[in-house]
């Protein structure tokens, strides 16, 4: 390998890790405005039983206890996104919570609300995928 060919592939090497770090950075930037919402403006209203989370819960038929169940799963899943090391996997379960949501404002509620958490489960997605090395780690240390 020549002088040049090291030189460059360094540079190519540094800008990589570079452009990993600003992703990282816009990433958790993400991951704490969506723990914020998921926990103050959408699992503390169900666990409260303000009127409309009551009212959307019985649109869908299935209880007060799902309520209760889908704010507990929202909750556990914002704290999750800002442990590092549970960012990974908070990220990937809130992807099929997400899609639970999808399926429900398609099926029983508004169709167009759909959007908003498949938005978000997209961005779930690249959470997961950029913290995809630690979600591996952890998951082999709770094999031992």
């Amino acid at each position: 390998m020549t002088a040049h060919t090291a030189s460059t592939l360094h540079t190519v090497r540094d800008s990589a890790a570079g452009e990993r770090r600003v992703l990282r950075k816009v990433l958790w930037g993400a991951q704490i405005l969506l723990a914020a919402f998921l926990f103050f403006a959408s699992a503390l209203p169900k666990f409260a039983g303000q009127a409309d989370a009551v009212t959307t819960f019985d649109e869908i038929g299935w209880g007060q206890w799902f309520r209760y169940v889908t704010g507990a799963v929202e909750a556990a899943g914002a704290i999750g996104l800002v442990v590092p090391r549970l960012a990974g996997l908070a990220a990937a379960s809130l992807i099929g919570l997400m899609g639970g949501a999808v399926l429900t404002q398609v099926l029983v509620l508004e169709p167009a609300w759909a959007l908003l958490p498949a938005a978000y489960a997209a961005v779930f997605a690249a959470i997961a995928w950029d913290r995809r090395a630690e979600s591996r780690a952890l998951l082999r240390s709770l094999k031992r």
